[in-house]
Protein backbone atom coordinates (compact mmCIF):
# COMPACT_ATOMS: atom_id res chain seq x y z
CA UNK A 1 0.00 0.00 0.00
CA UNK A 2 1.63 3.22 -1.17
CA UNK A 3 -1.08 5.84 -0.85
CA UNK A 4 -1.55 6.93 2.77
CA UNK A 5 -5.33 7.07 2.37
CA UNK A 6 -5.72 3.89 0.35
CA UNK A 7 -7.45 1.22 2.44
CA UNK A 8 -8.03 3.65 5.31
CA UNK A 9 -11.60 2.46 5.78
CA UNK A 10 -10.35 -1.11 6.30
CA UNK A 11 -7.77 0.09 8.81
CA UNK A 12 -10.41 2.09 10.65
CA UNK A 13 -12.68 -0.96 10.77
CA UNK A 14 -9.85 -3.09 12.18
CA UNK A 15 -8.87 -0.45 14.75
CA UNK A 16 -12.53 0.11 15.71
CA UNK A 17 -12.89 -3.60 16.43
CA UNK A 18 -9.93 -3.46 18.82
CA UNK A 19 -11.15 -0.23 20.45
CA UNK A 20 -14.63 -1.63 21.03
CA UNK A 21 -13.14 -4.77 22.60
CA UNK A 22 -11.06 -2.62 24.97
CA UNK A 23 -13.73 -0.16 26.13
CA UNK A 24 -16.09 -2.98 27.14
CA UNK A 25 -13.84 -3.60 30.15
CA UNK A 26 -13.40 -1.73 33.42
CA UNK A 27 -9.80 -2.84 34.01
CA UNK A 28 -7.13 -4.21 31.69
CA UNK A 29 -3.58 -5.53 31.82
CA UNK A 30 -1.28 -3.91 29.26
CA UNK A 31 1.88 -5.76 28.20
CA UNK A 32 4.25 -4.17 25.71
CA UNK A 33 7.76 -4.52 24.29
CA UNK A 34 10.67 -2.58 25.80
CA UNK A 35 11.99 -0.72 22.74
CA UNK A 36 11.00 2.78 21.57
CA UNK A 37 8.10 1.46 19.48
CA UNK A 38 6.77 -0.77 22.25
CA UNK A 39 7.01 1.98 24.88
CA UNK A 40 5.40 4.53 22.55
CA UNK A 41 2.57 2.09 21.87
CA UNK A 42 2.15 1.51 25.61
CA UNK A 43 2.26 5.27 26.24
CA UNK A 44 -0.50 5.87 23.71
CA UNK A 45 -2.67 3.16 25.22
CA UNK A 46 -2.01 4.35 28.81
CA UNK A 47 -3.15 7.87 27.86
CA UNK A 48 -6.23 6.54 26.04
CA UNK A 49 -7.20 4.18 28.88
CA UNK A 50 -6.70 6.90 31.51
CA UNK A 51 -8.87 9.34 29.56
CA UNK A 52 -11.56 6.67 29.20
CA UNK A 53 -11.56 5.97 32.94
CA UNK A 54 -10.42 2.36 32.49
CA UNK A 55 -8.14 1.04 35.24
CA UNK A 56 -4.93 -0.39 33.81
CA UNK A 57 -1.76 -2.11 34.96
CA UNK A 58 1.17 -1.84 32.55
CA UNK A 59 4.19 -4.14 32.33
CA UNK A 60 7.06 -3.72 29.86
CA UNK A 61 8.92 -6.90 28.83
CA UNK A 62 11.90 -7.70 26.61
CA UNK A 63 10.07 -10.49 24.79
CA UNK A 64 6.79 -12.40 24.72
CA UNK A 65 7.50 -15.88 26.03
CA UNK A 66 6.22 -18.46 28.53
CA UNK A 67 7.34 -16.32 31.48
CA UNK A 68 5.21 -13.44 30.17
CA UNK A 69 2.17 -15.71 29.92
CA UNK A 70 2.74 -16.95 33.48
CA UNK A 71 3.05 -13.35 34.69
CA UNK A 72 -0.28 -12.50 33.10
CA UNK A 73 -2.01 -15.56 34.58
CA UNK A 74 -0.89 -14.63 38.12
CA UNK A 75 -2.87 -11.39 38.14
CA UNK A 76 -6.58 -10.74 37.85
CA UNK A 77 -7.87 -8.58 35.00
CA UNK A 78 -10.83 -8.34 32.64
CA UNK A 79 -8.71 -8.29 29.48
CA UNK A 80 -5.09 -8.19 28.32
CA UNK A 81 -3.74 -5.82 25.65
CA UNK A 82 -0.56 -7.05 23.97
CA UNK A 83 1.36 -4.29 22.17
CA UNK A 84 4.21 -4.93 19.75
CA UNK A 85 3.98 -8.68 20.36
CA UNK A 86 1.66 -11.66 20.06
CA UNK A 87 1.13 -11.96 16.30
CA UNK A 88 4.20 -14.11 15.77
CA UNK A 89 3.47 -16.34 18.77
CA UNK A 90 -0.05 -17.58 18.06
CA UNK A 91 0.28 -20.66 20.25
CA UNK A 92 1.45 -18.65 23.26
CA UNK A 93 -1.16 -15.95 22.70
CA UNK A 94 -3.89 -18.60 22.66
CA UNK A 95 -3.13 -19.35 26.33
CA UNK A 96 -4.34 -15.87 27.36
CA UNK A 97 -8.02 -15.20 27.87
CA UNK A 98 -9.59 -12.02 26.47
CA UNK A 99 -6.43 -10.86 24.71
CA UNK A 100 -6.45 -7.88 22.35
CA UNK A 101 -3.37 -7.79 20.15
CA UNK A 102 -1.97 -4.59 18.60
CA UNK A 103 1.08 -5.67 16.64
CA UNK A 104 2.93 -5.29 13.35
CA UNK A 105 5.02 -8.47 13.24
CA UNK A 106 4.09 -10.98 10.56
CA UNK A 107 1.42 -13.32 11.98
CA UNK A 108 2.31 -16.99 12.27
CA UNK A 109 -0.49 -19.44 12.90
CA UNK A 110 -4.14 -18.75 13.59
CA UNK A 111 -4.87 -15.84 15.96
CA UNK A 112 -8.22 -16.33 17.67
CA UNK A 113 -8.20 -13.03 19.58
CA UNK A 114 -9.22 -9.53 18.52
CA UNK A 115 -6.22 -8.59 16.44
CA UNK A 116 -5.00 -5.33 14.90
CA UNK A 117 -2.13 -5.95 12.49
CA UNK A 118 -1.38 -4.22 9.16
CA UNK A 119 -0.32 -7.58 7.66
CA UNK A 120 -3.98 -8.67 7.84
CA UNK A 121 -4.69 -6.03 5.19
CA UNK A 122 -1.66 -6.77 3.03
CA UNK A 123 0.46 -3.94 4.51
CA UNK A 124 4.07 -4.76 5.39
CA UNK A 125 4.31 -3.96 9.08
CA UNK A 126 8.10 -3.92 9.05
CA UNK A 127 8.11 -0.78 6.88
CA UNK A 128 4.69 0.74 7.61
CA UNK A 129 2.34 1.00 10.61
CA UNK A 130 4.54 -0.09 13.52
CA UNK A 131 2.94 -1.00 16.86
CA UNK A 132 2.71 2.60 18.09
CA UNK A 133 1.03 3.67 14.84
CA UNK A 134 -1.42 0.80 15.30
CA UNK A 135 -2.00 1.82 18.92
CA UNK A 136 -2.67 5.36 17.75
CA UNK A 137 -5.26 4.21 15.21
CA UNK A 138 -6.95 2.18 17.97
CA UNK A 139 -6.79 5.11 20.41
CA UNK A 140 -8.46 7.38 17.82
CA UNK A 141 -11.46 5.05 17.97
CA UNK A 142 -11.54 5.20 21.78
CA UNK A 143 -12.06 8.96 22.04
CA UNK A 144 -10.51 12.33 21.24
CA UNK A 145 -6.88 11.17 21.16
CA UNK A 146 -5.54 12.77 17.98
CA UNK A 147 -3.09 14.79 20.10
CA UNK A 148 -1.20 11.53 20.72
CA UNK A 149 -0.11 11.30 17.08
CA UNK A 150 3.37 12.54 17.98
CA UNK A 151 3.97 9.39 20.05
CA UNK A 152 3.09 7.28 17.02
CA UNK A 153 5.74 9.14 15.01
CA UNK A 154 8.24 8.51 17.85
CA UNK A 155 7.64 4.76 17.58
CA UNK A 156 7.92 4.76 13.80
CA UNK A 157 11.18 6.72 14.03
CA UNK A 158 12.50 4.28 16.62
CA UNK A 159 11.71 1.38 14.28
CA UNK A 160 13.43 3.17 11.37
CA UNK A 161 10.18 3.31 9.37
CA UNK A 162 9.82 5.95 6.63
CA UNK A 163 6.93 8.40 6.76
CA UNK A 164 5.28 6.85 3.71
CA UNK A 165 1.98 5.09 3.06
CA UNK A 166 -0.26 5.04 6.11
CA UNK A 167 2.56 6.40 8.27
CA UNK A 168 2.32 9.55 6.17
CA UNK A 169 -1.42 9.70 6.84
CA UNK A 170 -0.67 9.76 10.59
CA UNK A 171 2.06 12.37 10.11
CA UNK A 172 -0.24 14.56 7.99
CA UNK A 173 -2.92 14.29 10.68
CA UNK A 174 -0.36 15.23 13.36
CA UNK A 175 0.85 18.24 11.36
CA UNK A 176 -2.73 19.28 10.63
CA UNK A 177 -3.53 19.66 14.34
CA UNK A 178 -0.06 21.07 15.15
CA UNK A 179 0.92 18.06 17.25
CA UNK A 180 4.03 17.76 15.08
CA UNK A 181 5.99 20.32 13.05
CA UNK A 182 8.29 19.35 10.19
CA UNK A 183 11.49 21.10 9.09
CA UNK A 184 14.53 20.17 7.01
CA UNK A 185 17.74 19.44 8.86
CA UNK A 186 19.99 16.88 10.53
CA UNK A 187 18.29 14.07 12.40
CA UNK A 188 20.10 14.51 15.71
CA UNK A 189 19.29 15.53 19.27
CA UNK A 190 19.27 18.96 20.87
CA UNK A 191 22.40 18.65 23.05
CA UNK A 192 25.60 20.45 22.00
CA UNK A 193 27.45 18.77 19.12
CA UNK A 194 30.47 17.90 21.26
CA UNK A 195 28.21 16.00 23.71
CA UNK A 196 26.26 14.22 20.97
CA UNK A 197 29.49 13.01 19.39
CA UNK A 198 30.52 11.68 22.79
CA UNK A 199 27.44 9.54 23.48
CA UNK A 200 25.24 9.60 20.36
CA UNK A 201 24.73 6.50 18.20
CA UNK A 202 23.22 8.25 15.19
CA UNK A 203 25.49 8.88 13.45
CA UNK A 204 28.19 6.49 14.68
CA UNK A 205 31.54 7.90 13.48
CA UNK A 206 35.24 7.16 13.83
CA UNK A 207 35.37 9.81 16.58
CA UNK A 208 32.24 8.72 18.49
CA UNK A 209 32.93 8.32 22.20
CA UNK A 210 36.56 9.47 21.91
CA UNK A 211 36.88 12.78 23.80
CA UNK A 212 40.36 13.57 22.42
CA UNK A 213 39.29 13.05 18.80
CA UNK A 214 36.07 15.00 19.40
CA UNK A 215 38.02 17.91 20.91
CA UNK A 216 40.36 17.90 17.89
CA UNK A 217 37.37 17.84 15.49
CA UNK A 218 35.62 20.71 17.29
CA UNK A 219 38.78 22.85 17.42
CA UNK A 220 39.61 22.19 13.77
CA UNK A 221 36.11 22.82 12.37
CA UNK A 222 34.63 25.27 14.88
CA UNK A 223 31.53 23.08 15.06
CA UNK A 224 30.18 23.28 18.60
CA UNK A 225 26.99 24.10 20.47
CA UNK A 226 23.40 22.92 19.79
CA UNK A 227 22.38 22.30 16.17
CA UNK A 228 19.29 24.46 16.56
CA UNK A 229 21.57 27.48 17.07
CA UNK A 230 23.51 26.86 13.82
CA UNK A 231 23.04 29.20 10.87
CA UNK A 232 21.95 27.58 7.63
CA UNK A 233 25.47 27.94 6.23
CA UNK A 234 27.05 26.37 9.34
CA UNK A 235 24.47 23.56 9.32
CA UNK A 236 25.29 22.74 5.70
CA UNK A 237 29.01 22.71 6.46
CA UNK A 238 28.50 20.40 9.44
CA UNK A 239 26.29 18.09 7.37
CA UNK A 240 28.99 17.92 4.70
CA UNK A 241 31.66 17.04 7.28
CA UNK A 242 29.51 14.25 8.76
CA UNK A 243 28.60 12.95 5.28
CA UNK A 244 32.28 12.79 4.36
CA UNK A 245 33.08 10.78 7.48
CA UNK A 246 30.20 8.39 6.77
CA UNK A 247 31.34 7.98 3.15
CA UNK A 248 34.89 7.22 4.29
CA UNK A 249 33.65 4.40 6.52
CA UNK A 250 31.38 3.00 3.80
CA UNK A 251 28.10 4.10 5.40
CA UNK A 252 26.61 5.60 2.23
CA UNK A 253 22.99 4.66 3.03
CA UNK A 254 23.32 6.29 6.46
CA UNK A 255 24.00 9.66 4.81
CA UNK A 256 20.51 9.72 3.31
CA UNK A 257 18.91 8.73 6.60
CA UNK A 258 20.76 11.45 8.53
CA UNK A 259 19.64 14.44 6.47
CA UNK A 260 15.99 15.20 5.69
CA UNK A 261 12.69 15.92 7.44
CA UNK A 262 13.04 16.54 11.18
CA UNK A 263 9.95 16.20 13.40
CA UNK A 264 9.30 18.51 16.35
CA UNK A 265 6.84 17.18 18.95
CA UNK A 266 4.76 20.17 20.01
CA UNK A 267 2.63 18.30 22.57
CA UNK A 268 5.33 16.22 24.24
CA UNK A 269 7.65 16.96 27.17
CA UNK A 270 10.69 16.12 25.01
CA UNK A 271 10.16 18.05 21.75
CA UNK A 272 13.14 16.65 19.84
CA UNK A 273 12.02 13.31 18.43
CA UNK A 274 15.53 11.82 18.37
CA UNK A 275 16.06 12.66 22.03
CA UNK A 276 12.67 11.08 22.76
CA UNK A 277 13.57 7.89 20.86
CA UNK A 278 16.89 7.65 22.71
CA UNK A 279 15.12 8.06 26.06
CA UNK A 280 12.66 5.26 25.33
CA UNK A 281 15.30 2.88 24.00
CA UNK A 282 17.40 3.59 27.10
CA UNK A 283 14.58 3.26 29.64
CA UNK A 284 13.17 -0.02 28.33
CA UNK A 285 15.22 -2.46 30.40
CA UNK A 286 15.40 -1.10 33.94
CA UNK A 287 13.55 2.23 33.86
CA UNK A 288 10.37 1.56 31.88
CA UNK A 289 8.34 3.55 34.41
CA UNK A 290 10.37 6.65 33.57
CA UNK A 291 9.85 6.02 29.85
CA UNK A 292 6.09 5.69 30.31
CA UNK A 293 6.05 8.80 32.52
CA UNK A 294 7.46 10.99 29.73
CA UNK A 295 4.97 9.40 27.30
CA UNK A 296 2.25 10.53 29.72
CA UNK A 297 3.76 14.05 29.75
CA UNK A 298 5.15 14.09 33.28
CA UNK A 299 7.54 17.06 33.12
CA UNK A 300 9.07 16.17 36.50
CA UNK A 301 10.73 13.06 34.97
CA UNK A 302 12.34 14.66 31.89
CA UNK A 303 15.79 15.42 33.35
CA UNK A 304 15.98 11.96 34.88
CA UNK A 305 15.00 10.39 31.54
CA UNK A 306 17.61 12.36 29.58
CA UNK A 307 20.31 11.45 32.11
CA UNK A 308 19.40 7.75 31.82
CA UNK A 309 19.63 8.01 28.04
CA UNK A 310 23.08 9.61 28.11
CA UNK A 311 24.50 7.01 30.48
CA UNK A 312 22.91 4.13 28.56
CA UNK A 313 24.32 5.36 25.26
CA UNK A 314 27.80 5.75 26.75
CA UNK A 315 27.60 2.11 27.86
CA UNK A 316 26.49 1.00 24.39
CA UNK A 317 29.37 2.87 22.72
CA UNK A 318 31.84 1.25 25.11
CA UNK A 319 30.35 -2.17 24.30
CA UNK A 320 30.44 -1.50 20.54
CA UNK A 321 34.15 -0.70 20.73
CA UNK A 322 34.74 -3.90 22.74
CA UNK A 323 32.64 -5.92 20.31
CA UNK A 324 34.59 -4.65 17.28
CA UNK A 325 37.66 -6.48 18.55
CA UNK A 326 35.72 -9.76 18.90
CA UNK A 327 33.74 -9.96 15.65
CA UNK A 328 33.60 -13.35 13.95
CA UNK A 329 32.55 -13.96 10.36
CA UNK A 330 30.42 -16.83 9.12
CA UNK A 331 29.94 -17.30 5.41
CA UNK A 332 26.76 -15.20 5.23
CA UNK A 333 26.77 -12.97 8.35
CA UNK A 334 28.94 -11.51 11.10
CA UNK A 335 28.40 -12.15 14.77
CA UNK A 336 29.79 -11.47 18.22
CA UNK A 337 29.31 -12.81 21.77
CA UNK A 338 28.91 -9.93 24.22
CA UNK A 339 28.45 -9.58 27.97
CA UNK A 340 25.90 -6.76 28.26
CA UNK A 341 22.36 -7.94 27.48
CA UNK A 342 21.03 -4.36 27.28
CA UNK A 343 23.12 -3.59 24.21
CA UNK A 344 22.45 -6.53 21.89
CA UNK A 345 20.02 -4.84 19.50
CA UNK A 346 21.83 -1.49 19.53
CA UNK A 347 25.19 -3.13 18.80
CA UNK A 348 23.81 -5.21 15.93
CA UNK A 349 21.97 -2.20 14.50
CA UNK A 350 24.99 0.10 14.69
CA UNK A 351 27.26 -2.52 13.11
CA UNK A 352 24.99 -3.00 10.08
CA UNK A 353 24.03 0.65 9.68
CA UNK A 354 27.43 2.28 10.06
CA UNK A 355 30.29 -0.24 9.99
CA UNK A 356 29.49 -3.48 8.13
CA UNK A 357 26.42 -2.98 5.90
CA UNK A 358 27.36 -5.74 3.43
CA UNK A 359 26.15 -8.63 5.66
CA UNK A 360 23.63 -9.14 8.49
CA UNK A 361 24.97 -8.83 12.02
CA UNK A 362 24.03 -11.04 14.98
CA UNK A 363 24.81 -10.51 18.67
CA UNK A 364 24.62 -13.30 21.26
CA UNK A 365 24.53 -12.72 25.00
CA UNK A 366 24.16 -15.19 27.89
CA UNK A 367 21.48 -14.08 30.35
CA UNK A 368 21.02 -16.48 33.27
CA UNK A 369 20.09 -19.82 31.64
CA UNK A 370 19.42 -18.52 28.13
CA UNK A 371 21.25 -16.91 25.23
CA UNK A 372 19.61 -13.74 23.98
CA UNK A 373 20.09 -13.13 20.25
CA UNK A 374 19.58 -9.94 18.25
CA UNK A 375 19.90 -9.85 14.46
CA UNK A 376 19.89 -6.83 12.16
CA UNK A 377 20.12 -6.36 8.41
CA UNK A 378 19.58 -3.55 5.92
CA UNK A 379 16.74 -2.80 3.50
CA UNK A 380 19.18 -3.53 0.68
CA UNK A 381 19.82 -7.02 2.07
CA UNK A 382 16.07 -7.59 2.52
CA UNK A 383 15.50 -6.67 -1.12
CA UNK A 384 18.15 -9.28 -1.95
CA UNK A 385 16.09 -11.95 -0.15
CA UNK A 386 17.05 -11.65 3.54
CA UNK A 387 14.31 -12.50 6.04
CA UNK A 388 15.75 -12.46 9.56
CA UNK A 389 12.38 -13.21 11.17
CA UNK A 390 12.19 -16.50 9.31
CA UNK A 391 15.87 -17.25 9.94
CA UNK A 392 15.62 -16.58 13.69
CA UNK A 393 12.38 -18.54 14.03
CA UNK A 394 13.66 -21.61 12.15
CA UNK A 395 17.16 -21.65 13.64
CA UNK A 396 16.00 -21.12 17.24
CA UNK A 397 13.34 -23.82 16.92
CA UNK A 398 16.03 -26.26 15.74
CA UNK A 399 17.84 -25.90 19.10
CA UNK A 400 14.76 -25.74 21.34
CA UNK A 401 14.41 -21.96 21.47
CA UNK A 402 12.04 -19.28 20.21
CA UNK A 403 12.55 -16.46 17.71
CA UNK A 404 10.92 -14.06 15.29
CA UNK A 405 10.43 -10.42 14.46
CA UNK A 406 10.82 -8.55 11.17
CA UNK A 407 12.69 -9.34 7.97
CA UNK A 408 15.19 -6.54 8.69
CA UNK A 409 15.38 -6.83 12.50
CA UNK A 410 14.69 -9.89 14.60
CA UNK A 411 15.69 -11.79 17.71
CA UNK A 412 15.67 -15.12 19.49
CA UNK A 413 16.15 -16.85 22.80
CA UNK A 414 18.03 -20.16 22.79
CA UNK A 415 19.29 -22.59 25.47
CA UNK A 416 22.84 -22.36 26.83
CA UNK A 417 25.19 -24.65 24.92
CA UNK A 418 23.38 -24.41 21.58
CA UNK A 419 25.13 -21.34 20.13
CA UNK A 420 27.43 -23.25 17.75
CA UNK A 421 24.59 -25.23 16.17
CA UNK A 422 22.39 -22.12 16.06
CA UNK A 423 25.08 -20.11 14.24
CA UNK A 424 25.62 -22.93 11.73
CA UNK A 425 21.88 -23.16 11.07
CA UNK A 426 21.44 -19.38 10.71
CA UNK A 427 24.34 -19.29 8.26
CA UNK A 428 22.73 -21.99 6.14
CA UNK A 429 19.30 -20.32 6.18
CA UNK A 430 20.59 -16.84 5.27
CA UNK A 431 22.75 -18.33 2.52
CA UNK A 432 19.68 -20.09 1.13
CA UNK A 433 17.63 -16.89 1.27
CA UNK A 434 20.17 -14.74 -0.53
CA UNK A 435 21.03 -17.42 -3.07
CA UNK A 436 17.34 -18.08 -3.75
CA UNK A 437 16.75 -14.44 -4.65
CA UNK A 438 19.65 -14.49 -7.10
CA UNK A 439 18.17 -17.38 -9.04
Amino acid sequence: MTDGKEGLSELEALSRQAAEAIIKHDRVRLISHNDADGLSAAGIMCNALYRKGILFHTTIVSQFDHSTVELIKKTSQDAVILCDMGSGQAELASEIENAIIIDHHKPTGEIQHVHFNPHLLGIDGSSELCASCGAYLVARQMGDNADLAGLAIVGATGDKQPMAGNNKFILDEAVGINAVAVKKGLRMGDDPIEEQLEYGLDPYLDITGDKDKIREFVEKTGMKGPLKEFSEEKLQKFASLIALKLANQGSLSAINSLIGDVFILNNEVIPNIYDFVNVLNSCGNDNSGTGLAVCMRDTSRVNEALAIAREHQRTIIMNIKKAQAQIKTAQNFRYVHIEDSRSTGAIAGTMTRYLYPDKPFVTLNEVEDRIKVSARGTRKLVSAGLDLASAMREASASVGGMGGGHDVASGASIPIGTAAKFIETVDSIIGRQLKGKEQ
